[in-house]
């Protein structure tokens, strides 16, 4: 059985988004680990490690100059441009595909399906505690590092705003950012009900999850905690 860094080690997946996704799937465990209900572990931390396994098809390379080194933009768009080529131009179809070609599990997969600030009101109402970390845990993981919830919806409007090449926030509007923030608010307040603090998630706090989980399989079962 592979392991995560055996997998972006194959998938060429950069630096920069390979410590988002340990970041989202340290946050997700952390969470997993002090909430009082029953949840899947193994699924929160599965989805936060490959739910942006295609995110380079719509990455501007330009944007964040530092995250090309060392091997430079040329070599990062040719990886790009073969992304493309294989999965074609849909990053979020390219996901899927390649969540189904590492042989994730069905139910990892709609979580990562899932995942994303335009499902924030659904999941608020709808959705599942699994989802409900996943989504979460995603919104309070930055470009380069943990942030608050406001801090993390403020980035967002400012990098989108500036692009404007993300279809699930693009051309979002001001009272929608905060209904937004409101909906991420409250899923926040259901976490923290099921015994989650939200402060405990820091860079700090999740550096030796992270560390460990570069070994994680990429593949696990179902255990519940």
């Amino acid at each position: 059985m592979r392991t995560l860094r055996q997998i972006y080690a194959e998938y060429k997946i950069m630096p920069s988004l390979q410590l988002h996704q340990l970041r989202v799937a340290s946050v997700g465990k952390l969470i997993c680990e002090n909430v009082s209900k029953p949840v899947n572990a193994d699924y929160v931390i599965l989805a936060g490690l490959f739910h942006d396994m295609g995110n380079i098809i719509k990455s501007d390379l330009k944007y964040f100059p530092d995250f090309v080194k060392p091997e430079g933009i040329e070599y990062w768009q040719k990886i790009k441009n073969e992304y493309i080529q294989k999965y074609g131009d849909d990053s979020h179809k390219a996901i899927e595909k390649i969540a189904r070609e590492i042989g994730l599990p069905q139910d990892v997969i709609e979580l990562i399906d899932n995942i994303g600030f335009s499902h924030a009101e659904e999941v608020r109402d709808h959705g599942s505690l699994e989802l409900k970390i996943c989504i979460y845990s995603d919104w309070r993981v930055g470009p380069r590092g943990v942030l608050s919830l406001k801090e993390r919806i403020d980035e967002a409007k400012r990098r989108y705003a500036a692009r404007r090449t993300d279809s699930d926030i693009r051309g979002t509007r001001e009272e929608d950012f905060a209904k937004l923030l409101n909906a991420c608010i409250a899923i926040e307040k259901q976490l923290e009900e099921a015994g989650f603090t939200a402060k405990e998630a820091t860079d700090a706090s999740i550096a030796p999850i992270m560390e460990a989980l570069r070994d994680y399989p990429a593949r696990q079962g179902a255990g519940v905690i």
